[in-house]
């Protein structure tokens, strides 16, 4: 009488095979991964650089210039507060990757015309940190032209 065991399970070549597998699927994964995520914090950043060129078009009408907003956290402030603002408050989604401005420059003789710049600074250290700098104008300029 003969007994044949059938053994279930994998082998120890099987099992190492997989795991090489799952290593260069991973490594190839991974970084695209980070390279979409990286864009949509960049994207979230530029719908409120957008948000923010709208309401600045507004405050204009109302108030015959632009207002300069020297810090992220003071968006949410009225234009006619002591630290200006425009009303609107910085999406959480960009919390610690981006920090905002608007420069809002004086009219002079040869530039007459009231003007502003909003700029996205990735906040050092952050994931974005890589990204660089984006910048949206009152003309409809954006910078870098790559990155929009």
């Amino acid at each position: 009488m003969s007994f044949k065991r059938h053994f279930r399970g994998f082998t120890l070549v099987e099992l190492v095979i997989a795991i090489a597998i799952i290593g260069v699927l991973a490594a190839v994964a991974y970084p695209s991964y980070l390279a979409q995520v990286r864009r949509a914090n960049r994207s979230a950043a530029q719908q409120f650089m957008n948000d923010v060129a709208s309401r600045e078009q507004q405050v204009l009408l109302d108030q015959r210039s632009y207002v300069a907003v020297t810090a992220t956290a003071y968006f949410p402030n009225s234009p006619s507060a002591a630290n200006p603002g425009i009303g609107l408050v910085v999406p959480t989604t960009t919390n610690g990757k981006y920090d905002f401005v608007v420069a809002a420059p004086a009219p002079t003789a040869s530039a007459p015309l009231p003007t502003f710049a909003i700029t996205a600074t990735p906040v050092a250290g952050s994931f974005q940190a890589s990204d660089g700098a984006l910048t949206l104008d009152s003309s409809g300029a954006k910078t870098p032209s790559n990155k929009w």
